[in-house]
């Protein structure tokens, strides 16, 4: 048993001593839903900090604790917060929850996040489903020796989003009749924002949006076989595409002004993966 596995599993006993509870799905609430977290029938919550050698949320906006509970009577666990790469982490540390939620028994997993717009098709405040990414930009979590216990060594990515979940989402927002846009999703390393020159060769990549997450949580789940699917809330157009300057408070902004749609699709979302067996 390799060092890293042996801390998850440290980490995920921990846990369950504090909240004896077996979630179905698990959900990374990005910045601007936050939110959707109070809305959980809450049965019990752990603050990352309290966690022994766990990371810790050092960004506004992001609390940092996982909370368990049921929500559309689905018992989850979400993360409030999330921790990246750039808060200067081990990349290894940075995939630590969703890997935990894993080893809790969710088998399901939801990622959202904010990003910033390179189709110049999307709008300010658009809500886009992730059909694919790409993560050549940033430093692989199956880096290292292979955790054998989770998965293999050379995990098949060409279906990291699923086909069952993208065909439920789509269904959730027409449901609710949200124009939910569709694209490809580049996670960058951060903190800092992209130039002009990075946005159009992202462009030329194949990128609809980037961000500075998710595209290694969702290899990481991938790797311990869960299945899942991923929405960015378009906060802002990328560096050049818009004449004011990128901040973050923008950012916050924006993804608060579109989180009554953001978290009814989430709520929908998890009615609906929940019954696909």
């Amino acid at each position: 048993m390799c060092d890293i596995y042996k801390k998850l599993i440290s980490a995920r006993d921990y846990v369950r001593g504090k909240v004896n509870f077996i979630p179905e799905i698990a959900i990374v609430l990005g910045s601007g839903l936050g939110g959707l977290a109070d809305e959980i029938e809450c049965v019990g919550s752990v603050q990352y900090s309290d966690i022994p050698a766990f990371p810790v949320s050092t960004v506004a906006g992001h609390k940092g604790r996982f909370v368990f509970g049921h929500l559309e009577g689905v018992p989850v666990v979400a993360m409030q917060g999330r921790v990246h790469f750039y808060e200067g982490y081990d990349i290894h540390d940075v995939v630590a929850p969703v890997r935990i939620m894993g080893l809790l028994g969710a088998k399901k997993l939801i990622l959202t996040n904010a990003a910033g717009g390179i189709n110049q098709g999307f709008a300010q405040g658009a809500l886009m489903m992730i059909t694919d990414h790409i993560s050549s930009l940033v430093l692989s979590p199956l880096t290292g020796r292979n955790i054998d216990e989770l998965g293999v060594r050379f995990p098949d990515m060409s279906e990291v989003y699923s086909k069952r979940f993208r065909d439920a989402v789509r269904a959730c927002a027409e449901k609710l009749s949200i124009d939910i846009k569709e694209g490809v999703y580049i996670q960058t390393s951060g903190p800092n924002y992209e130039t002009p020159a990075e946005i159009r060769a992202y462009e030329r990549m194949g990128a609809d949006a980037v961000g500075m997450s998710t595209a290694v949580e969702a290899m990481a789940a991938r790797h311990m076989g869960m299945e899942l699917c991923g929405i960015s809330c378009i906060t802002n157009m990328a560096a050049g595409l818009s004449p004011r300057p990128l901040t973050h408070e923008e950012v916050k902004e924006t993804a608060d002004r579109v989180s009554r749609d953001f978290k009814a699709l989430v709520r929908a979302i998890v009615s609906e993966i929940s019954k696909i067996g």
